[in-house]
């Protein structure tokens, strides 16, 4: 079960009758920034929630000891992690509203591990910081606090939430008073392979690895929020997506990660951590319809979008068509396209990602003066300092794949590459049945073997550099790196050894560290040598049908709903680019060289495309 414990509400937002205004309002906010009070909402790696107010001489210690009354769990058997952090003692890094994630420290967990329950003391106190709270005082949310107002006012006079039948994970419409679907929530603890997924998806811990290895259990609602944010001036038309705590009877809660349902017989009330977007009425998505009358801008904005975030699933199903016109009797009007679903873009290591608009006839039109303008305006390093700003919690990882990505889209746009190029540089082919990697991946490949010559840097930067942790379960490591005797050859290959070797034949090597506390043993997984490519795999298609049009009964859908354990993912890939382990100097002239790079790839990029002036998925030339 999940909940949250406050003594007094602490936003003045969806309070109803109790709900501050006004002067009365900012006081309370000057009035806990001047006494050091935050709150945060820590959440166990099994979903749990639990809110807890924070006094400027709190440290991890006394929180521990809070949630060890709460939960009943040993503080020594737990580590409390904010983002990559892993929080020693001090708090003062971590920001008000802040999601916090609790973890056991022993590696060997039982799939069937119940969720952490409070006791019955802490049953009884009541949730008073509102049944949605938005985990950020930007004015980036203000259109979607209207939003969260209307659904409360519909959950006072009993209008309920519908869940999502599509998809692997979790999903909700949420209803306005007239029982209109006005927001899609998807809690971060029902994503496919998290303990609470209602749809038998389920085998994991919050902050292990996902759907795809490079994106953790538990995160991509962060993802979908930073889409949201980076979409500047409403560029590409994400929806507004907000990071809620939110709470309602209408969640899953499993017993246990082996995925049974534990309130089959009587609906309790959860508290999640969850992505909260606008619903966008539409008409169809793109894979309904053909692809001809799509404007050029909109495919482009969204292809902008798209190659910034690195978005490894960018499919039909998660383009949103909404008719502008009718257009005539049985003519096809104007269109708007409305990009949805991006809960596995910004990985934490390069991946292939799926642009399906390379192949539309729209992508092969050269950029237009405004949004060549728009490109040269981004700023990769204001975008970073933005996302650490709005989403403290993101992974410096992530951030270093959105500054490799925007500064190649900027350099290939003012050489003259139009979209489907640029898209093409950065996916993988597929030759001899093997996975090969992109022009983008040769690059960085090349970057990083003229980096580690350089004479500023130490001979040991490649080695020291920081690491980014999964705590996964030994017999986990089997199922996705082989044998014991496969895991030895790995540590004995170096994918840099060689800038001009075949990539093809690079490996994946494990790193064992021990943490400062004698029980604790982690396994350190590079990111970079996680990479699942979903490109040939149907499970693309179905997961983020999150803004279908609400269904009309209560049918459940037999396919998804049969149990699976997450041990069954997808078969991993090579992957052939680091960049998480290189230190800040490192990273910098990284960054440098591949500069210095990429002009001669542009040039051969253009040479082949004049070569080859039929491109695949154009119409045909008789």
């Amino acid at each position: 079960m999940a909940m949250a414990v406050f003594k007094a509400p602490l936003k003045g937002e969806f309070h109803g009758a109790r709900k501050m205004e006004g002067k009365q309002y900012r006081h309370h906010l000057l009035q806990q920034q001047s006494s050091g009070r935050r709150r945060v909402f820590v959440q166990t790696e099994t979903g749990c929630v639990l809110g807890v107010e924070l006094d400027r001489n709190d440290n991890v210690h006394t929180v521990k000891k809070r949630l060890q009354i709460a939960f009943n769990f040993p503080t020594e058997e737990s580590s409390l992690t904010f983002g990559d952090m892993v929080l020693k003692n001090d708090l003062s890094a971590v920001r008000n509203d802040s999601p916090l994630l609790l973890k056991r420290n022993l590696m060997h967990r039982s799939s069937s591990t119940p969720c952490l329950s409070p006791t019955g003391n802490d049953l009884q106190r009541k949730d008073r910081s509102g049944p949605i709270e938005i985990l950020s005082h930007s004015h980036c949310f203000l259109s979607l606090k209207q939003t969260a107002n209307d659904i409360v006012k519909a959950m006072k006079i009993g209008v309920e939430p519908i869940p999502v039948n599509g998809g692997l994970g979790g999903a909700y419409y949420f209803r306005n008073e007239m029982g209109q679907s006005v927001a899609i929530v998807k809690p971060t603890d029902e994503e496919p392979f998290a303990p609470n997924n209602p749809k038998g998806f389920v085998g994991k811990a919050l902050g292990q690895p996902g759907l795809k290895p490079s994106v953790r259990v538990g995160e991509t609602g962060f993802r979908e929020v930073a889409a949201y944010l980076l979409d500047y001036d409403h560029f590409a038309n994400v929806p507004p997506t907000a990071l809620v705590k939110i709470t309602h009877s209408v969640f899953n809660v499993n017993d246990g990660m082996d995925g049974n349902k534990s309130r089959e017989k009587k609906k309790l009330v959860s508290s999640k951590i969850a992505s909260f977007q606008k619903f966008v009425p539409h008409d169809f998505d793109a894979s309904d319809h053909g692809t001809s009358s799509f404007p050029v801008a909109s495919v482009h904005r969204i292809g902008i979008l798209d190659i910034r975030i690195l978005n490894t699933d960018r499919h039909g199903g998660n383009l949103l068509v909404k008719k502008l016109d009718d257009g005539g009797v049985g003519r096809f009007g104007q269109v708007e396209l409305i990009p949805i679903d991006h809960g596995l873009c910004l990985p934490e290591t390069l991946e292939d990602p799926y642009f399906e608009w390379i192949h539309w006839p729209q992508a092969s039109i050269p950029f237009s003066e405004e949004e060549l303008d728009y490109i040269q305006s981004l700023d990769p390093v204001k975008d970073c300092e933005m996302l650490r700003r709005e989403l403290p919690m993101i992974r410096e990882a992530c951030l270093r794949v959105l500054v490799l990505c925007t500064v190649f889209l900027k350099e290939a746009a003012v050489f003259g590459l139009c979209l489907a190029e640029i898209g093409e540089m950065m996916t993988r082919e597929f030759r001899a049945g093997e996975e090969e990697p992109s022009e983008l991946e040769m690059l960085c490949i090349e970057a990083k073997r003229l980096t580690t010559e350089q004479d500023v840097l130490s001979p040991k930067s490649d080695v020291g550099g920081t690491e980014f942790q999964f705590d996964i379960d030994y017999n986990d490591l089997d199922l996705v790196y082989g044998s014991e005797t496969e895991t030895d050859e790995f540590f004995a290959k170096n994918p840099f050894s060689n800038g001009c070797s075949s990539l093809g034949e690079l490996k994946e090597s494990i790193a064992e560290e021990e943490e400062d506390d004698e029980d604790e043993a982690i396994l350190t997984i590079s990111l970079s040598k996680l990479s699942t490519s979903m490109k040939n795999n149907n499970l693309s298609n179905t997961m983020g049908s999150g803004h279908l049009k609400p269904p009309r009964g209560n049918k459940t859908n037999k396919a998804l709903v049969s149990h699976k354990s997450a041990n069954v993912q997808l078969p991993v890939s090579a992957n052939f680019v680091k960049l998480a382990d290189m230190k800040e100097v490192e990273w910098v002239v990284f960054l440098e060289r591949f500069q210095e790079l990429l002009h001669s790839a542009f040039a051969e990029r253009k040479t082949l495309t004049l070569r080859n002036t039929q491109r695949l998925g154009t119409s045909c030339k008789f």
